[in-house]
């Protein structure tokens, strides 16, 4: 049996999934170790036997701890998919899923829905909720049925919206995605999710790195304003020029657009960029 050790948040866990798999693949078995709300995702579609919080005392055939003190340390040195970088690195063989295999919910709440998510772990990543509540009033206009998602970091959001699905079970989230007809986030956790699971997911990038933390997935179009001086998160300037509204909202308008014969369709992600307004 082998072990992956990886602590951090759900985008964080996402990414070592597919290593997961290849371990599966490879005839091992497998423990993962590290949030177990979000490793109850590998283990519901097979890619884990089992999980937990903490490192269990048992013989390993091979270890994979993903820390700074660990073989292997959490983010490359370079600017390259960190996807890309664990497995070259871990010397992984094979394909990997790019939609997670997991089975939507029943009477599912987000069924035929455009999901948008204007938050994120950090506030140094979030763009004013104007950006959101101006893509919603046009996606509306074009058709869609619109709700706000609100986990555990987005309890400010109820203050400012009445159109929201709450919940706080990864498992549940990743269940009810499977039913959305689109998602707008950020470079979150729950885009990266969106995303996995197959949903068109629109992801801005200001202060982070779209090379590095490019979602897993099909269907994804990763907007950045550009600007010579991103990415440079965690070290956030104050006017965040790269989050600015007008510039973001013609970016997702430019985006959409280009994407409507893609978005039911199976092909590679596409990356929209325009320079400063």
């Amino acid at each position: 049996m082998w072990m992956l050790y990886r602590r951090g948040g759900l985008g964080d866990t996402i990414v070592t999934f597919p290593l997961l798999e290849l371990l599966k693949k490879s005839g091992k078995k497998v423990w993962a170790v590290g949030n177990t709300d979000y490793y109850a995702i590998a283990k519901e579609v097979g890619w884990a036997d089992f999980i937990s919080s903490e490192i269990p005392q048992e013989n390993f055939e091979g270890k994979i701890i993903i820390s700074y003190e660990g073989n292997l340390k959490p983010f490359p040195e370079d600017r390259r998919w960190i996807l890309e970088y664990y497995i070259k690195s871990l010397n992984l063989r094979g394909e990997f899923s790019e939609i997670l295999p997991i089975e939507p919910m029943r009477e599912n709440p987000l069924e035929g829905f455009a999901v948008l998510h204007p938050s994120s772990g950090s506030r140094k990543k979030n763009p004013p909720l104007e950006l959101f509540l101006r893509i919603e009033h046009f996606l509306r206009k074009e058709g869609f049925k619109t709700v706000y998602f609100v986990g555990e970091a987005d309890q400010w959001l109820k203050e400012h919206v009445k159109n929201y699905y709450e919940s706080l079970y990864p498992l549940e989230i990743a269940k009810s995605l499977k039913g959305a007809r689109l998602f707008v986030g950020l470079d979150s956790g729950i885009s990266h999710l969106a995303s996995y699971c197959g949903v068109p997911t629109f992801v801005f990038y200001g202060p982070t790195d779209p090379i590095v933390w490019k979602p897993i997935g099909k269907r994804v179009f990763k907007i950045s304003l550009n600007l010579t001086c991103s990415p440079c998160f965690p070290h956030v300037c104050e006017d965040r020029s790269c989050l600015q509204t007008e510039g973001l909202y013609r970016a997702f308008i430019k985006a959409y657009s280009n994407s409507t014969s893609l978005m039911c369709s199976t092909k590679g992600p596409l990356t929209t960029t325009t320079s400063k307004p």
